[in-house]
């Protein structure tokens, strides 16, 4: 007849006095900790997050383009249409060259930079010659410009590298063109009032076409906020010097 060992086990962590009395003597190892399930949190995932217009504002467009199966309830219907509209408004914007500065370029680069510029980009073109004064009065206009107005290119070349014996006395010229067309051509300083400045130079260009281009939407609105802007300037000049002329007088 063989032997029969029963082993009695009791609840999961527990022990007996018998195990704890040979714990203390060093017989048995130390008794593991009891199993404990680790405290409940919620997930902290994109469905705890309240989607709102600031929640598709803060999205990037490839983030919005992968969205569109998370908005997919009746109650995210207005959160639908308003991802589609964000969607299509950076597209558009990725559309927009942008440059922000007055580029130099040689007679080798002239078709490549103006001429194939594109149909969609206006370039304004000064024609100057280093040591004229009045070529570096309208430059520095044009250099505010092309800050304020990214979405247009403006480039200097030297008269001659430009057109071979370019006469001297028609400097500063500014050509304009579009679509590999010349638009306008305005030359000398004069062509831009008594005192050239950025926002005589801004009405000039954009007095029958929507040269301008703040790249923040389309031209015409652009050509609509350079002359509001252009008109505004001029009544803050005209109350400034009407308040100096008080001041001077007071004295």
């Amino acid at each position: 007849m063989g032997d029969y060992h029963f082993v009695y086990k009791d609840v999961e962590g527990a022990s007996t006095q018998w195990d704890d009395i040979q714990r203390k003597l060093g017989n048995l190892p130390e008794k593991p900790p009891a199993f404990k399930p680790p405290p409940f949190t919620p997930a902290s995932d994109q469905d705890s997050i309240p989607k709102d217009k600031s929640f598709i504002d803060s999205k990037t467009e490839e983030e919005l383009e992968f969205l569109e199966d998370d908005l997919d309830l009746d109650d995210d219907r207005f959160l639908q249409e308003y991802r589609k509209k964000r969607l299509t408004e950076m597209r558009e914007a990725t559309k927009i060259v942008r440059f922000g500065s007055v580029v130099p370029i040689s007679g080798s680069d002239f078709v490549r930079e103006v001429s194939q510029a594109g149909p969609d980009v206006w370039v304004v073109v000064l024609l100057y010659k280093d040591g004229y004064a009045e070529c570096g009065v309208l430059m520095k206009c044009l250099e505010e410009l092309a800050v304020k107005y990214p979405g247009t290119k403006f480039v200097k070349i030297v008269s001659t590298d430009c057109i071979p014996n370019y006469p001297d006395h028609h400097l500063p010229t500014l050509l304009v063109y579009n679509n590999g067309a010349v638009k306008a051509n305005y030359a000398g300083l004069r062509s831009f009032g008594r005192r050239c400045t950025p926002e005589g130079v801004a009405l000039v260009l954009c007095q029958s076409d929507p040269v301008l281009n703040d790249g923040q939407g389309g031209t015409d609105r652009s050509r609509d906020s350079v002359i509001e802007g252009v008109r505004r300037k001029l009544i803050e000049k005209v109350v400034k010097e009407h308040e100096d002329d008080d001041g001077s007088s007071s004295d």
